[in-house]
């Protein structure tokens, strides 16, 4: 993983294991565009901090439906 001032940059197997979803998962994430990355090669990295931004937007707020 690169480690540099501009942060640290995860492989689509290291996403798919802090989030606990599959690799084909973060593929269809990164395809649909919900989660940004940077193609390397024929490889994709993922930027930590997109990773902590999607799992921060994605928070289910539980509550009683009105009806």
């Amino acid at each position: 993983m690169p480690n540099n001032e501009n942060g640290i940059y995860l492989t689509v197997a290291e996403v798919a294991e802090l989030m606990r979803v599959s690799k084909m998962t973060v593929y269809r994430l990164v395809h649909a565009g919900d989660l940004p990355a940077v193609q390397v090669g024929r490889s994709f990295r993922v930027h930590e901090k997109a990773v902590e931004e999607y799992l921060g937007s994605s928070v289910y707020q539980g509550g009683t439906q009105a009806g």
